[in-house]
């Protein structure tokens, strides 16, 4: 039983990281994570709280620094909760990431598999396409960091300055006309959230997300963001009066101009609305996308099935060059979106897109003998549900491309197509989100039968299917 005792100072080394950035040590047996700590640096920790299996601190003192310690570039980064990593060198924080998605590999998903490389971003200033700012209290900002307190940021080192132009043309609406900005805890007030969208041509897309049927002095604030930002594409109303954390609506109206923008990806152009979804980091999405085509090694005569395939962005890169793509998504309005973004890149005759739960058109696609050579999933958060796991095995690709963005879930989905046979034979990690702890990892699982081995078992008794 750990001596650690809360209020007293200790002397620590940091021995490395945890998935949120913190530096962690081990101070009388037990794990303490220390916000602000680098690798190797020895410090005097403050313990502020202990739970039942570790610790938090703060530093006290810093006794012996790392060199890849740095002045933090941004003047809100200690209230702020946007960026975890702006204390520290950039390569220092890669391989921070590089070893978190190797740690769960080997930790949750029992595999020795090395993360070989992870590929930085050439731009780690200002590459968000996407900003959704909370707004409270005459605030337009960020969530300060574990709270809903709204920090007022004038500017932002993610966002493109366009953005910080649109923020403040609307701070400066609601000022002038008192519009009443959202109070999530009565219900009460009107503006909830500023939603900015851009685009690599400079144009914005602005989205207010407001708590009523209506928006008083709209043709103001038009004529403000109009001013501000002479490539404004369009500015739409989103209605969410629900007491909820989703931040859009299911509702929406253009104010003016149009409510989309389009964009390059990959060589494909796509149009993006407001609700749909788009990786917010155009050129490292690129890299992530050119690494699941590389991993998939399509000949042009494959059968690909993406499983969470969104609009068709990794869809539409595939069908360069595979024979045939069929993509499942459960949002009705991405899958029109990817059906028309095939059509638009002269790419609907090889590709099919379906509307329903990964699980069940999987399985159904099984049902109709689709037996895709690669499978590729690019799940949410949360990773695959172990019946969409065990389906894709029973459809016997020879290979599964993993595109994930939680090092945790995919350990665990590693784990358990290993059970049905299925083995890494690469993984590599892809910076999305520089200064943040978010990492997007991509990841090769073959099939894989030993001499003597039995066929993989799969629940209620059924068997490997091949068509």
């Amino acid at each position: 039983m750990s001596m650690l005792k809360e209020g007293q100072v200790y002397p620590a080394v940091i021995e490395g990281y945890t998935s949120g950035g913190e530096g962690v040590a081990r101070i009388e047996g037990m794990a303490v994570f220390v916000k602000g700590a680098l690798r190797g640096e020895r410090v005097e920790v403050l313990i502020e709280h202990i739970g039942h299996s570790a610790a938090w601190g703060r530093i006290e003192a810093l006794t012996e620094s790392s060199p890849a310690r740095i002045e933090p570039d941004c003047p809100y980064y200690r209230s702020c909760g946007g960026c975890q990593f702006r204390h520290m060198a950039y390569e220092e924080e890669l391989e921070a990431k590089r070893q978190r998605v190797e740690d769960a590999l080997r930790r949750i998903g029992g595999v020795d598999a090395s993360v070989s490389v992870i590929h930085g971003a050439e731009n780690t200033q200002r590459y968000r396409n996407k900003i959704q700012f909370p707004v409270a209290n005459g605030a337009i900002g960020y969530y300060q960091g574990r709270t809903h307190k709204v920090v007022d940021i004038v500017d932002c080192l993610l966002q493109p300055e366009l953005d910080t132009m649109c923020r403040a043309a609307v701070k400066d609406w609601m000022e002038r006309f008192h519009i009443p900005a959202y109070d999530e805890r009565t219900g009460k007030g009107l503006v909830r959230h500023l939603f900015l969208r851009t685009n690599s041509t400079g144009e914005v897309l602005c989205c207010l997300v407001i708590n009523g049927k209506s928006l008083p002095h709209g043709s103001e604030l038009v004529d403000a963001l109009r001013a501000a930002t002479p490539t404004l594409a369009g500015v739409v109303l989103s209605v969410n009066t629900r007491k909820t954390n989703v931040i859009l609506g299911n509702e929406f109206h253009t104010l003016w101009g149009q409510d989309w923008l389009e964009e390059k990806l990959c060589g494909h152009t796509f149009r993006l609305s407001v609700p749909s979804f788009f990786q917010v980091n155009r050129a490292q999405t690129e890299v992530l996308y050119r690494r699941a085509l590389d991993f998939a090694a399509l000949t042009g005569s494959e059968t690909v099935v993406e499983l969470y395939c969104g609009i068709g962005t990794i869809s539409l890169t595939l069908a360069e060059r595979a024979k045939r793509v069929i993509g499942v998504e459960v949002v009705s309005q991405a899958v029109e979106d990817a059906k028309e973004n095939a059509r638009r890149n002269g790419l609907d005759g090889k590709t099919r897109f379906a509307c329903g739960d990964a699980g069940d058109l999987a399985a159904k696609l099984e049902t109709e003998g689709v037996r895709p050579d690669v499978v590729v999933v690019d799940p949410p958060r949360k990773g695959l549900a172990p019946e969409v796991v065990d389906t894709i095995a029973r459809m016997n690709p020879d290979r599964v491309v993993y595109v994930s963005c939680d090092p945790a879930t995919l350990a665990r989905d590693v784990k358990r197509f290993g059970e049905l046979g299925y083995v890494p034979a690469r993984a590599e990690a892809v910076d999305l989100f520089p200064r943040t702890a978010h990492v997007e990892t991509v990841i090769l699982l073959s099939q894989q039968m030993a001499v003597g081995q039995k066929e993989p078992q799969f629940p209620s008794g059924k068997g490997s299917r091949s068509f």
